[in-house]
């Protein structure tokens, strides 16, 4: 630690008094308190003295001060902190002595304890020899203070780390950066450095943070985990304080998704005050994004689209649960679903390895009328999502379901089930070998354009082989392969079936 880096803390609130910048740059190599008239043979070179003037009194003039700094300038001290308690403020004897003999001089407010300075030069000077201790007791009031005033993790981590001159961070588990000093410290997670877990009761796995210092030995393991402590305590308080724009989200979709529910027959007054509830503004455009996760974590999936949402959006956003218990989201501008976004929702998923992250969005609603297609939209998306793959994480956009099995995705299976041995009839389940060979010429007639020849050459069939068992599937769906309708129901019953 140098002089200016110790005058600098905020944290002790040290006065300045005066000193040279070359003074500044020197490094403390340690601390003595001494209130002896004569303290050179018990200061080691480069020490900080901390002096509680009681050997001083007005009385005394500028000769005892002069003798006082002279013998710390001759051991060869790096800075002297002198406590105002005694004197109400540092004389101006022991001020201009500091000057003729050049040593730099601050003084020490009387609510700062001594042992909040020795404290702070120890843990940042030998933390390998302070690996077993805490928090210093200034530190942990200061954190404490700022916790009751609500502070966030951008203020603790500038009390806890901001004068180490290191890099530190608060991320999510998908990368996200909450807070960082220097403030323009980088998202990256390469290289050197030590992360801690930060772990605040009540959250989902999508939602907790990581406390990151890039130089591993800028302080020691019990001091760091005690931050994360408080960045915990941090992050639960302001997770209260959103619960009241959950619920107004809660509100707002319960609104969207009443049964019948329409822009033309909603009173629009209700969505206009739900959106404003929301910190939303009453101007469109917006976007709307459904999603769920997996059995194992079905409660947690609000907690991963807000992050979710939290990279890809450009706007405010409102994140609440459905009636049925589908999260969801409402965002205002843009929300960016090329493959930026993908990979967003990808970092997101990772946080929770083998729990799959669906999530499904909607063309862009204009304004508050469109709110309900929009959500419609965005529930049928991710109905897509959840079925094309169930066990895959993905985001679906309406605009890209461009294809008959895209669409269907969005179908219930077992509604998809219904149709599809309903069409098919007794080839369905194909358990017998002729209706399994039925099946196999269906799919390659269909996919061959309905020409014999080629259907013919790719199941290395006669043609009149391919005639026949046309006329049996015919006869077996009551279908005309001649006529498109027909073709596109018996196609349309194969990809539900699955063999599209």
């Amino acid at each position: 630690m140098h002089v200016e880096n110790l005058l600098g803390d905020q944290n002790l609130g040290l006065r300045p008094l005066w000193a040279e910048d070359a003074l500044l740059r020197r490094e403390i190599s340690g601390v003595t308190v001494t209130d002896l008239e004569d303290p050179a043979r018990f200061v080691r070179a480069g020490e900080a003295v901390l002096s509680g003037l009681v050997w001083w009194t007005p009385q005394d003039g500028e000769g005892k001060a002069d003798r006082f700094v002279r013998a710390l300038r001759a051991a060869d001290a790096a800075v002297l902190l002198a406590g105002e308690e005694t004197h109400g403020a540092v004389p101006d004897e022991l001020i201009e002595a500091c000057v003729r003999h050049g040593m730099p001089l601050a003084g020490v407010p009387p609510h700062v304890m001594f042992r909040a300075v020795t404290e702070s030069v120890y843990v940042r000077q030998w933390g390998e020899l302070s690996r077993r201790h805490a928090l210093p007791g200034h530190l942990r009031e200061r954190l404490g203070r700022l916790l009751a005033q609500g502070a966030g993790p951008d203020a603790i981590l500038a009390a806890a780390f901001g004068h180490l001159g290191t890099a530190a961070s608060v991320r999510t588990g998908a990368g996200r950066t909450v807070a960082a000093v220097p403030a323009d410290s980088p998202d990256g997670t390469e290289g050197a450095g030590v992360t801690v877990a930060v772990e605040a009761d009540g959250l989902s796995p999508y939602e907790r943070w990581e406390l990151r210092l890039s130089d591993p030995d800028a302080v020691p393991p019990g001091l760091l985990h005690e931050v994360a402590a408080v960045l915990a305590r941090c992050q639960e308080a302001l997770s209260r304080h959103r619960a009241d724009d959950r619920q107004a989200a809660d509100d707002l979709g319960a609104l969207l998704a009443r049964p019948g529910a329409d822009g033309d027959a909603m009173d629009m007054a209700d969505v206009e005050r739900g959106l404003r509830a929301c910190g939303l503004p009453v101007e469109g455009p917006y976007r709307v994004v459904a999603a769920a996760t997996g059995a194992r974590l079905g409660g947690a999936a609000e907690g991963a689209l807000a992050e979710a949402v939290a990279w890809a959006a450009d706007g405010p956003a409102a994140v609440g649960r459905l009636p049925d218990g589908t999260a969801f989201a409402v965002v205002a501008g843009a929300l960016i679903v090329d493959d930026s976004a993908g990979a967003a929702w990808s970092r997101v998923a990772a946080c929770v390895p083998g729990e799959p992250f669906h999530g499904g969005t909607g063309t862009p609603a204009a304004g508050p009328q469109g709110l309900t297609g929009a959500l419609a939209e965005a529930r049928y998306a991710l109905t897509c999502a959840s079925g094309g793959a169930p066990g895959v994480s993905a985001l679906v956009d309406t605009a890209g379901l461009g294809s008959l099995g895209a669409l269907l995705a969005g179908v219930p299976a077992p509604v998809r089930a219904v149709y599809s041995r309903t069409v098919l009839g007794p080839l369905f389940d194909a358990e017998t070998a002729s209706a399994a060979a039925l099946l196999e010429t269906l799919r390659a007639f269909l996919a061959c354009d309905c020409s014999w020849a080629r259907t013919a050459e790719a199941l290395h069939l006669h043609v009149n082989t391919v005639h026949y068992r046309v006329r049996r599937i015919e006869h077996f769906t009551g279908r005309d392969l001649s006529r498109l309708p027909d073709r596109l129901d018996l196609w349309t019953a194969l990809l539900c079936r699955g063999d599209g």
